[in-house]
C-alpha cells in the first residue's frame, strides 16, 4: 500500500508574517483603545448629567470615575479567562473574541438610556456595560503584544510591542475627534445625544478589526510550542508556581503606563474643563494634539531604547516624568491654550517613551507556555489597582486639597516612583539587559 506523503502546513515566512502580525495587532489594538477611550471622554463631559442628575456637579464627576473603574475590575478576569485559552489553544481565536465582546458592549452604551427615562437601572446597566468592556480589554493587550512580538526575530520583540502600544494613542486620536465634532453642538443636544455618537460609531471599527483578525496565523514560536505539545495544563497555576516574582514586579512595571493614560486623557479633561474653565472644545483639541505626540514619539523612543537599552531608556523617561510633574500643572493652571499644550506635550513625551517599549519589556518576561497569562495578569492587575483608579484618587485629592492641585502632583509622583521601583525588580529577576539585547542582536 502506498504511503501518502505528508506536506507540512504552508506558512507565510517569518518577515512577511511578523509584518502582517504587527498591522493587524496596530489595527485592532486601535480599535479596542477607541471603546475605552470614549468611555474616559464621556465619563468626564457627559455620563455625571446624564446618568447622575440629582448631586452636585462634584460628586457626579466623582460617581462618574467610580464607573469607569468597573471597567478595571473586570480586567484581571479577562486577563486570566482569555490569558488560559491564549496559553492552551492560541492567540488568534481569542483576539476575535475579545474585540466582538468589545464592541458589542460599546454599542450597547451607545443606545443605553439615562437617569430621566429608565431611573437608578441606567447607572447599574452603565457599570454592567463598563465591566463588560473591560473583561475584553483584559484578553486583548496581552494576545496583542504576543502576537506581534512573538512573529518576528527576538531581538526584535521590543519594536513589535511597540506597535500594539501605537493602539493607544490612535485610538485616543479617534476618540478625541470624535468627540471633538460633536462637542461644536450646543450643550443640550450634546448631553441629549451627541455624546452617543462615538459610542455607536464603535460598530463600524470594529468590523473593519474582525475582518483583519479573522486572516491572521499563529504566532510561529507559539505553533512550534502547540505542535511539540509543550503548552501546560493550567498556564495561570503553572505562572503563579514558579514565576509570581516576575508577575509581581510586572504589576508595579506598569504602573505608569497605564496610569498616566488616563491621568491626562480623563482627570485632566475634567479638571481644565470643570475647575479651570477651559472650553470643552479647546481641551479636546489639545488632547488631540497631545495624543499625535505620543503616536509620533514612540517609534522613535523605541529606536533610541534599542541603542541604550529598553531598561536605562524606561528609568530616564520615567524620570523625567517625575521632574516634570509640578512644571505640569503650573502651565495647565493658567488656562492659557498654549501653555497647556505645552505642559501636557513635554510630560507625553517623558511618559510615553517608557510606555512604547513596556509591552516589549514585559512580554521577555516570561516563558512562551505561559507568556500570555503572565502579560495579561500582570497588566491587568496593575490596571485594576492603578489604571482605574487614578482618575478617581486624583479628583478625590483635588476635592481634598479645597481645588488646589498640590496632593494630586504628589499622588502622579509618588505612582512614578512606585514604577520605577517595579521596572528595576523585573529587569534584576529576568536578566533583561542591554547587553542580552546585543546578543540577540548579534545572533540573528
Amino acid at each position: 500500500m502506498a504511503q501518502t506523503e505528508t506536506r507540512p502546513s504552508a506558512r507565510t515566512s517569518p518577515e512577511r508574517q511578523g509584518r502582517t502580525a504587527r498591522i493587524a495587532a496596530f489595527l485592532g489594538t486601535t480599535v479596542e483603545w477607541y471603546d475605552f477611550y470614549i468611555y474616559g471622554t464621556a465619563a468626564a463631559l457627559a455620563f455625571g448629567p446624564v446618568f447622575f442628575p440629582n448631586v452636585d456637579a462634584s460628586t457626579a464627576i466623582l460617581a462618574s470615575f467610580a464607573t469607569f473603574w468597573a471597567g478595571f475590575l473586570a480586567r484581571p478576569i479577562g486577563g486570566m479567562v482569555f490569558g488560559h485559552l491564549g496559553d492552551k489553544f492560541g492567540r488568534k481565536n481569542t483576539l476575535v473574541a475579545t474585540l466582538l465582546i468589545m464592541g458589542v458592549a460599546t454599542f450597547c452604551i451607545g443606545i443605553l438610556p439615562g437617569y430621566a427615562t429608565i431611573g437608578v437601572a441606567a447607572p447599574v446597566l452603565l457599570t454592567l456595560l463598563r465591566a463588560l468592556q473591560g473583561f475584553a480589554v483584559g484578553g486583548e493587550w496581552g494576545g496583542a503584544v504576543l502576537l506581534a512580538a512573538e512573529s518576528g526575530p527576538k531581538s526584535k520583540a521590543v519594536r513589535g510591542g511597540m506597535f500594539v502600544q501605537q493602539g493607544s494613542p490612535a485610538g485616543n486620536i479617534l476618540a478625541t475627534t470624535a468627540f471633538a465634532l460633536a462637542a461644536f453642538l450646543p450643550d443640550e443636544a450634546f448631553l441629549a445625544w451627541g455624546w452617543r455618537m462615538p459610542f455607536l460609531l464603535s460598530a463600524l471599527l470594529v468590523v473593519i478589526g474582525l475582518v483583519i483578525r479573522l486572516r491572521l496565523e499563529e504566532p510561529e514560536e507559539f505553533a512550534q510550542t502547540k505542535a511539540a505539545a509543550e503548552t501546560v495544563k493550567v498556564p495561570l497555576f503553572e505562572l503563579l508556581k514558579h514565576h509570581w516574582k516576575a508577575v509581581v514586579a510586572a504589576v508595579f512595571a506598569s504602573g505608569l503606563g497605564i496610569g498616566m493614560a488616563y491621568f491626562v486623557s480623563t482627570f485632566m479633561l475634567s479638571y481644565a474643563t470643570t475647575t479651570l474653565g477651559v472650553d470643552r472644545q479647546v481641551m479636546l483639541n489639545i488632547l488631540l494634539v497631545g495624543a499625535v505626540i505620543q503616536f509620533v514619539w514612540q517609534p522613535i523612543g523605541t529606536r533610541i531604547a534599542e541603542r541604550v537599552g529598553t531598561t536605562k531608556f524606561m528609568i530616564w523617561s520615567l524620570a523625567a516624568s517625575a521632574v516634570l510633574a509640578v512644571p505640569l500643572f503650573l502651565l495647565v493652571t493658567t488656562g492659557e491654550p498654549w501653555l497647556i499644550l505645552l505642559g501636557i506635550g513635554m510630560s507625553m513625551i517623558a511618559g510615553t517613551g517608557y510606555y512604547a517599549v513596556l509591552a516589549g519589556f514585559l512580554a521577555q518576561a516570561f516563558p512562551v507556555e505561559v507568556r500570555y497569562s503572565g502579560v495579561s495578569l500582570s497588566y491587568q492587575l496593575c490596571s485594576t489597582l492603578i489604571g482605574g483608579t487614578t482618575p478617581l484618587l486624583a479628583q478625590l485629592f483635588l476635592n481634598l486639597g479645597g481645588g488646589h492641585w498640590g496632593g494630586v502632583a504628589g499622588f502622579f509622583i509618588a505612582l512614578i516612583v512606585i514604577t520605577v521601583a517595579g521596572v528595576l525588580a523585573l529587569a534584576a529577576i529576568t536578566g533583561f539587559s542591554a547587553a542580552r539585547e546585543r546578543e540577540l542582536r548579534n545572533a540573528e
